[in-house]
C-alpha cells in the first residue's frame, strides 16, 4: 500500500500555516550549496544508484531531475500551500528511464528519490522550527508538509516505476525479436555476416554448436523448461546459450559445446521433453543441428511416445526411412506380421537382442532375467514373424525401430 492511502481527507490549510509554508518554500529556493550537496549526496547513495552513481552523464541527468521535483513541489506549494503537488514527469525524465532499462536498470534505481527524501525532509524541518515558536502552527505546518511531501514522493516514484518497468519489457520484446529475426536469417542460409548475426544474437557462430528442442507438456509451466536449459546448461559444462521462444511451450537453444548431458536434467522435469540434434561446427553446424533437433521433436511429439529425451543419432534411420507414412505402415506390418501387436516384453527382447549384438546373454544381462526366458521370448517372436527373425534379421530391426517411433 503506498503513503497516499494513509492519509486523511485533505483539509483546508489555515492562512497562517499557508503563509509559513510560503515563507519556508523562499528558504529552499535560496538554500545554501552546502543543503544542495547533501541532498546530491543522498540522492546517490541509495541501494539501486551504485551503477547510476559511477557514471557521469547518467548521474548529472538524476541529479538535475532531482532538483527539477524539488523546484516543481516549491513552486506548487507557492501557489496552493500544502496541496498536493502533480507529478511532472519531462521528457528528460523519460529518456533518463529509457536509458536506465537500456543499461540493465531496475526500478530500484529509483532509490535516489527515497533517500533524497529523508534528508530534505530534515533540512525542511529545520526551517520549519525557524519560522515558528507556535507550537499549534508548527504541528499544522508538519503535518501539512510532510503529506504534501511524501504524496508527491510516492506518487513520483510509483509512476517512474510503472516507466521503467515498461521500457524494460518493451527492450525484451524488441531484444528478442531482432534474435528471432537474425536467427531466422541464419536458418535460411542469407547473407547476413558474422558480426552483424552475433551481434543482434549475442552468441558466437565460430566453434562447436550442438542444438535443443525444450518441449513442455499440457499444464507445464513455462519455468519448467528454462529450469530444464539450466539442468542441461550445468551438466554440460557450458555458461553460454542462445535461447529463441517458438512457443508458448517450446524453446530453441543452442549450447556452444558438443558434448550435451541432458538425461539427468529431464528426469527431474517430467514434464519436459528435449530433443537434441548433432553436434556442428560453425554456421552450417548452427542449421544443420536445429533442423535435426526439429526432426526428433517431431518424433518425441507422437501421442504414444513415452520418451523424454532423444538425439538425433538415435533417430537418424527412423526419420530417413519414416517420411512417407504410408509406406512405412506397409513396411513394418508386412515385416512384423502378427509381432506388431505382441506382448511388450516380447517387443522389448527383440529390441534388446539386436542391441546386444544377438547375443542372449548380453541380452538377459541387459533385461536383468534368465537367457532362458530370453530365449522363450525369442521363440516367441519367431512364431509370430511371418519369416523368423534370424532369416530376416536386418528387416525386422528397421520395422521395429519404426513400430517403436513413428508407427
Amino acid at each position: 500500500m503506498h503513503h497516499m492511502d494513509l492519509f486523511p481527507v485533505d483539509t483546508p490549510v489555515t492562512p497562517a500555516v499557508a503563509e509559513l509554508i510560503r515563507t519556508g518554500v523562499r528558504a529552499v529556493l535560496d538554500a545554501p550549496p552546502e543543503w544542495i550537496a547533501e541532498l546530491n549526496s543522498a540522492a546517490t547513495s541509495g541501494a539501486g544508484m551504485e551503477g547510476v552513481a559511477g557514471d557521469s552523464p547518467l548521474l548529472e541527468v538524476a541529479l538535475r531531475i532531482n532538483a527539477g521535483n524539488l523546484s516543481h513541489w516549491a513552486a506548487v506549494n507557492m501557489v496552493e500551500p500544502g496541496a498536493r503537488v502533480p507529478v511532472a514527469i519531462t521528457e528528460e525524465a523519460r529518456a533518463y528511464i529509457r536509458d536506465l532499462a537500456r543499461r540493465g536498470f531496475d526500478s530500484r534505481a529509483l532509490d535516489s528519490f527515497r533517500t533524497a527524501q529523508n534528508v530534505a525532509w530534515r533540512l525542511w524541518m529545520q526551517i520549519c522550527f525557524g519560522l515558528t515558536d507556535d507550537p499549534e502552527l508548527l504541528r499544522e505546518l508538519l503535518e501539512v508538509t510532510s503529506t504534501s511531501i511524501a504524496r508527491f514522493i510516492d506518487d513520483t516514484v510509483r509512476e517512474l516505476a510503472e516507466l521503467i518497468e515498461t521500457a524494460r519489457a518493451e527492450l525484451a520484446a524488441d531484444t528478442h525479436a531482432q534474435r528471432r529475426a537474425a536467427v531466422a536469417l541464419v536458418l535460411e542460409g542469407a547473407p547476413i555476416t558474422a558480426e552483424r548475426a552475433e551481434s543482434q544474437l549475442r552468441y558466437r557462430l565460430d566453434g562447436p554448436h550442438t542444438a535443443l528442442v525444450l518441449v513442455g507438456d499440457p499444464g507445464t509451466p513455462p519455468e519448467d523448461l528454462e529450469a530444464t536449459c539450466e539442468s542441461i546448461m550445468e551438466a554440460s559444462g557450458v555458461t553460454r546459450r542462445l535461447v529463441v521462444i517458438s512457443g508458448a511451450s517450446e524453446l530453441w537453444v543452442w549450447l556452444p559445446t558438443a558434448t550435451v548431458a541432458a538425461d539427468d536434467a529431464v528426469s527431474a522435469h517430467p514434464g519436459v521433453r528435449v530433443a537434441i540434434g548433432s553436434a556442428g561446427e560453425a554456421r552450417d553446424g548452427f542449421r544443420t543441428s536445429h533442423f535435426q533437433a526439429l526432426t526428433v521433436r517431431r518424433l518425441l511429439g507422437r501421442p504414444r511416445s513415452s520418451r523424454r529425451v532423444a538425439r538425433y543419432e538415435q533417430v537418424r534411420l527412423v526419420a530417413l526411412l519414416g517420411e512417407d507414412r504410408a509406406a512405412a505402415d506397409e513396411f513394418v506390418t508386412s515385416t512384423l506380421g502378427e509381432l506388431k501387436g505382441a506382448d511388450v516384453q516380447v517387443l522389448e527382447c527383440v529390441r534388446a537382442w539386436f542391441a546386444a549384438g544377438c547375443r542372449v546373454s548380453e541380452t538377459a544381462a541387459v533385461l536383468y532375467t534368465h537367457r532362458n526366458t530370453v530365449l522363450r521370448r525369442l521363440a516367441r517372436a519367431d512364431a509370430l514373424l511371418p519369416v523368423p527373425v534370424r532369416e530376416n534379421p536386418v528387416h525386422v530391426a528397421v520395422a521395429l525401430e519404426l513400430l517403436d517411433w513413428i508407427v
